[in-house]
């Protein structure tokens, strides 16, 4: 059975397919049947340029656990950069006092 779960956002970064770096434009999450990893359901992860070929894509399927593993790390490095980009700016004292 088909979930028709996806969730598409703006991404702005690249991509790497074969040797060749391309830019992206979204960022697809969904979760449905996986279609090359021997698991059943699963997270997948697509980012694209919608300007280039199909190709353009870089896909990963994770498992439930996985992506929620993912999720937590991306919650600590982006947390981690932030506080970075607080200090880099001289404004440590103020972000830490909004927390």
């Amino acid at each position: 059975m088909c979930t028709s779960i996806i969730e598409i956002a703006r991404a702005e970064g690249m991509a790497k397919r074969g040797d060749e770096w391309f830019p992206l434009t979204q960022a697809v999450v969904a979760y449905d049947h996986a279609r090359h990893a021997p698991l059943g359901d699963v997270i997948t992860l697509d980012f694209i340029n919608t300007g280039l070929d199909p190709g353009a894509r870089a896909g990963i399927e994770l498992t439930l656990d996985s992506a929620k593993g993912l999720r937590a790390a991306l919650d600590r490095a982006i947390a981690a950069a932030e506080f970075e980009e607080a200090e880099v700016r001289g404004m440590g004292a103020r972000a830490r006092a909004d927390e």
